[in-house]
């Protein structure tokens, strides 16, 4: 087709509203993601903006200046209303979304939707983007979100599938089939399925057949399907979130979370809806053509920057270190000699040395220290 067939169409889209689930500790970018102040909070492009600010400005254009709906937790309730002025958590149908305690990604985005469906009615489209991922392509990213909601509006459950420049082994994937011809997404095809993430001649074999794309948890639909469809599956987690959401814009908010939300149950939206939605031919898929990352370590993070160094390069000496990464926080220089590919990370209170293959281990050393019991390094 051509690039006029597909221009992207300026202005917001009526009726959608994007939600943002900001949440998670990013330890594999452990000592600068902690829990208490996770990557999403961070500057780690060198952009000047944190990726939740990025990712904010990203939807804004394409849901209206109100139509962007963060979901948090407690601890970083305060953080988030700073970096996103507007979101008035506190008032009435305000947009940050604060909960009790975390209940994984299908309570977060479907607290939204229960809320969104109470607040707007049964039409309103919600898309779940998250807080911590890196996106290079507007007009890309524009045009496969209009897609996306067209199908949506059709009664599908959509997902964007990242065209892959690789076989990765860190991410899941996606399983196109045939088209799905719907009017408003002529890119769009049904999902034969989702598959986890595969050793790495199986992801070879995957990209092969044309096929599969990877799946960056990306999810567009209407509020009404989703939590129809939560009924069919969870129905107890289903129930429980509407109820919250009839109570999200009174008095009773505060009594009902706290009798509710405990008992909902833990469970990632992945497996709540995509993988049996799917199966029953309910989920379509829209091919992002444009660059996306998730961030998951800090072999990614250094792909991503311009300079191997996230911080004052002046500070940082390479002898024979090909590909080094540092991150010189605590205000010391740093010197890397003969080690190749090493990363660096040091801050006031923690060193972290790996290399960029281990980098996906990193995860370990936080493990190890909640182990030994020093949740002051968390």
């Amino acid at each position: 087709m051509s690039d006029e067939t597909h221009a992207p169409v300026a202005g917001p889209i009526p009726g959608f509203h994007a939600v943002i689930p900001a949440g998670g500790a990013g330890t594999r970018l452990w000592p600068l993601s902690r829990a208490g102040h996770p990557k999403f909070l961070l500057d780690l492009t060198g952009s000047g903006r944190t990726l939740l600010q990025a990712t904010v400005e990203r939807l804004a254009p394409l849901t209206g200046p109100d139509g962007v709906v963060v979901v948090t937790g407690v601890r970083h309730e305060a953080e988030v209303a700073r970096q996103v002025p507007g979101l008035d958590a506190g008032g009435e149908r305000g947009r940050l979304l604060v909960e009790p305690s975390p209940r994984d990604s299908m309570a977060a985005i479907g607290l939204a939707a229960a809320v969104l469906l109470e607040r707007h009615g049964e039409d309103v489209v919600l898309g779940s983007f998250a807080a911590d991922h890196v996106i290079d392509g507007t007009a890309q990213f524009e045009r496969a979100v209009r897609e996306a909601v067209a199908a949506a509006r059709e009664g599908y459950v959509v997902t964007i599938g990242i065209t892959a420049t690789g076989p990765s082994t860190a991410f899941g994937y996606i399983r196109s089939a045939d088209p799905l011809g719907v009017a408003g997404a002529p890119s769009a095809q049904h999902v034969a399925g989702f598959v986890e993430k595969p050793d790495e001649q199986t992801a070879i074999a995957y990209l092969a057949t044309g096929e599969y794309r990877w799946n960056a948890g990306m999810f567009v639909v209407r509020a009404a399907v989703l939590l129809d469809h939560l009924a069919q599956q969870i129905p107890g987690l289903a129930a429980g979130l509407r109820e919250i959401a009839r109570a999200w814009d009174t008095d009773a908010r505060g009594d009902v979370l706290a009798r509710v939300w405990p008992g909902l149950t833990k469970i990632a939206i992945d497996h709540a809806i995509a993988e049996p939605v799917a199966a029953a031919g309910g989920v379509a898929v829209v091919p992002g053509d444009f660059r996306w990352d998730d961030v998951g370590d800090f072999a990614s993070l250094a792909d991503l920057l311009p300079a191997a160094t996230l911080g004052d390069e002046a500070a940082v000496l390479r002898l024979d270190a090909p590909g080094a990464f540092v991150v010189p926080a605590a205000g010391r220089t740093v010197s890397v000699v003969g080690v190749p590919d090493a990363v660096v990370i040091d801050t006031p209170d923690a060193l972290l040395v790996t290399t960029r293959a281990h980098a996906q281990q990193v995860k370990g050393a936080v493990d190890a220290w909640r182990t030994a019991g020093r949740d002051d390094l968390l």
